[in-house]
């Protein structure tokens, strides 16, 4: 049993990671700044301490890492104020607030780090969100390396991190394919940016599966893991299933480049900026990957549980149908 400090915990990965802790009897606390504000599924969770704190104050997270034996960090943002390589609040979540938490488990003595990135990180990436990413990446390692423990402690080890890469995540309360679903239900026609970016999704229990047992696996140390699907999907098979799925199927307009970044540029002054030119720049890239996954694991494929929470059953059967409607293989 070990005392783990789950850097946003309260997001929807973080909160599937915290059952499997619990479940595992794993002392789990879970830093936020607005604890009335939690779901009451992770307050109840026996093993899970919610606590009021700001991650991003150094003295409160040394606090915090002091307590611990494992830091697991899931904290990630899509979208922020542009700059150059990145904006400043991919700079502060993806970048400084890794930093940090390495430097504080070099403080604490704790040598056990897990960092979540995403797939198709690279500091020399299209888009600010994957350069901010990489840039996160390199400075675990880079504060890994070189963080020093309290004075008078004994010498330690370099921090033993893992990393993981995932394609884009889904399950019961994704902001992905059920957002697809909740706008195919108000609007007549989906007019859709990069129709053709590929994706590879991933099942947020698969994810959470990995976390977890790379926790306790001395053969995860030092890894990063890509973490991908089964199967491949354009964007636009991925919202077509969506629709279908939730019993509400729209016609799709793929939008042309121009024109879809003058939609993500007039979207990025609305309230909630469901859009950025950034997300269009990730998605320039194909968010795939043939790597294994780790500890045996067989990812589960899309069609197998989404329909099942996106508002309707959907049938396997009517799932391969729409892979050959949209002239792809099953």
């Amino acid at each position: 049993m070990a005392r783990v400090l789950l850097l946003g915990g309260s997001g929807f990965i973080g909160r599937h990671v915290a059952e499997r802790l619990a479940r595992e009897q794993h002392m789990v606390t879970i830093p936020t700044r607005r604890r009335e504000r939690a779901r009451p599924d992770l307050i109840t969770l026996p093993t899970v301490d919610l606590v009021m704190a700001d991650i991003h104050d150094d003295a409160a997270l040394e606090s915090l890492v002091g307590r611990c034996d494992v830091v697991i960090n899931l904290v990630g943002i899509l979208q922020s104020r542009p700059g150059t390589p990145y904006g400043p609040d991919f700079a502060r979540a993806h970048v400084e607030l890794p930093r940090r938490i390495a430097q504080a488990c070099g403080t604490a003595g704790v040598d056990r780090l897990l960092h979540m990135s995403a797939l198709g990180a690279s500091t020399t990436g299209p888009s600010e969100y994957l350069r901010s990413r990489g840039a996160g990446e390199q400075a675990i390692l880079d504060a890994g390396n070189t963080a020093s423990p309290p004075s008078g402690s004994p010498p330690r080890g370099r921090l033993a991190v893992t990393m993981f890469r995932p394609s884009v995540v889904f399950g019961p309360g994704d902001s992905f394919l059920s957002l697809f679903a909740r706008m195919q239900r108000w609007l007549p026609i989906i007019p859709l940016a990069m129709a053709q970016a590929r994706f590879q999704p991933v099942f947020v229990e698969d994810v959470a599966e990995v976390v977890v047992r790379a926790m306790t696996a001395p053969e995860a140390i030092g890894q990063t893991f890509e973490l991908a699907g089964p199967e491949v999907f354009t964007l636009g098979e991925l919202v077509a299933f969506a629709g279908a799925a939730s019993g509400h199927p729209r016609p799709i307009i793929p939008m042309p480049r121009a024109l879809a970044f003058l939609q993500a540029a007039l979207m990025e002054r609305l309230p909630g900026r469901l859009l950025s030119r950034d997300n269009l720049r990730s998605m320039s890239v194909d968010n795939v990957s043939a790597a294994p996954w780790p500890f045996g694991i067989t990812p589960t494929g899309l069609g197998v549980v989404a329909g099942a929470y996106l508002g309707k059953g959907y049938p396997r059967s009517r799932f391969e149908h729409l892979r050959a409607f949209a002239g792809r293989p099953g």
